[in-house]
């Protein structure tokens, strides 16, 4: 596949790689101090893509066997992209019901933060799918890479677009920003989308199919591996405490430091700044110096470092502590992420790797969804009980720190040889799946 194509499949990952900016960089924070609606609700609405996430082996396999005018993946994509991101596009207004306590609010809310979760499963299957469907296994590392590059570049370039724009902030200035950044990702998709997918009205391999429909079945087999539970359990724990914050950080930057939406909103780009030299710097320099384990292990550390940051931040109403703990965190996430990814693939055979991508996809949902979750509901009830608003944030960051630690722990006791040693054989995975 060129580098042409490889660029327009990385325009469909930016495209809802924006959605979330609006929603987890602009709108967490509006929802939360602004609007005053309870951390555990806006985090309730903002989990439901990762919620809704095992639909996507479901609508997998449909586009597989269901081709629309000769096309596998081109009108799922399609229809994906326009529910993702028409969806995002009426969350403020829905904000705005909920914040006002009006009566449908909040069944407006569901409405629209459903819309972009089912938006955002069916469009990134497609285009996953696409993806897999015009690269041979040997480019298709690139081909992730380039669309993970450009997805980490479109954060950061939209975040510190849109904190411009919305200075000064209103309520309809917000709306505005909204629908002309929505406009703009729906054109980036346009752009990455129209004429990409060879037309062929073929069915598609009979592996591709099985491949599918064995994923739950083979995925359970393969945890019946202790190095394998270890592994998972470890990547949710990591994943839960990294990632878990996404709802809460720019809330925070209003509550203890009277942050102006422009300025937590540019949060985002430090973030993914810092992430993105982390990862140049991990594939770059620290792949070939350290072991995968170290690596990983130097990435968790670094991410603690940061969550211990932020949480003394607001200790000691400090705020020259923050961004740099906001930066160390997204540092960590950088090579925490690059590093257990390699360690993953390290942990299975060639003829497996599809299966454990799907299984990273699993643990991260789950962890995503868990961890923004329960920071939620930690939040609002330290918050309630004490009367102190930040010691509920404060709480939350500590308590990832902690999970962050004690997945370093159990990192230390995986085994890849072991691991190796122990998994199912392709035979044994293919006959489980035939049994189910």
């Amino acid at each position: 596949m060129s580098i042409l194509s490889n660029i327009r499949l990385g325009l469909l990952h930016v495209a809802v790689a924006i959605t979330f900016v609006l929603i987890n960089g602009i709108l967490n924070r509006i929802m939360i101090h602004d609007l005053g609606i309870l951390a555990s609700v806006v985090a309730a609405l903002i989990i439901i893509p990762y919620l809704l996430s095992p639909a996507q082996v479901w609508l997998g396999q449909y586009s597989d066997t269901h081709p629309i005018f000769g096309y596998r993946r081109t009108p799922y994509i399609a229809l994906g992209l326009l529910l993702c991101i028409g969806g995002a596009l009426g969350t403020p207004a829905a904000a705005f019901s909920m914040g006002a306590g009006e009566p449908w609010g909040w069944l407006i809310g569901l409405l629209t933060f459903g819309i972009w979760g089912i938006g955002f499963n069916m469009s990134v299957v497609g285009y996953l799918s696409l993806a897999s469907d015009m690269s041979d296994e040997v480019n298709r590392s690139r081909t992730i890479a380039i669309m993970w590059f450009m997805m980490i570049l479109s954060i950061i370039i939209t975040a510190i677009a849109t904190s411009r724009a919305l200075e000064p902030y209103s309520d309809e200035r917000l709306i505005e920003v909204f629908w002309i950044t929505g406009g703009i990702a729906l054109a980036i998709a346009l752009a990455g989308l129209i004429g990409l997918e060879p037309r062929s009205g073929s069915a598609p391999a009979i592996g591709t199919v099985q491949s599918r429909t064995s994923q739950v079945a083979a995925i359970r087999a393969v945890l019946d591996n202790r190095q394998a539970r270890y592994f998972f359990l470890y990547l949710i724990l990591l994943l839960a405490a990294i990632l878990g914050q996404d709802v809460l950080l720019e809330p925070f930057g209003a509550a203890a430091f009277g942050m102006s939406v422009r300025e937590t909103t540019q949060l985002t780009a430090i973030w993914g700044g810092a992430t993105l030299l982390a990862l140049l710097l991990s594939g770059l320099v620290l792949s070939r110096r350290m072991t995968k384990k170290a690596g990983a292990a130097l990435g968790g550390f670094v991410a603690v470092g940061g969550l211990l940051l932020i949480a003394l931040s607001g200790i000691f109403e400090t705020h020259a502590l923050f961004i740099p703990g906001v930066a160390a965190l997204g540092f960590g996430t950088g090579i925490a992420t690059s590093t257990n990814l390699a360690l993953m693939l390290d942990m299975t055979t060639t003829e497996q790797v599809g299966l454990f991508i799907g299984a990273w996809g699993v643990a991260d949902s789950l962890a995503r969804g868990v961890g923004m979750l329960l920071g939620g509901v930690v939040r609002d009830l330290v918050a309630v009980s004490t009367g102190n608003v930040n010691a509920g944030y404060i709480t939350v960051f500590l308590i990832e720190a902690a999970l962050l630690g004690a997945s370093l722990i159990l990192l230390r006791r995986l085994d890849v040889q072991a691991f190796r040693d122990n998994q199912p054989t392709l035979t044994e995975l293919v006959a489980i799946a035939g049994d189910t």
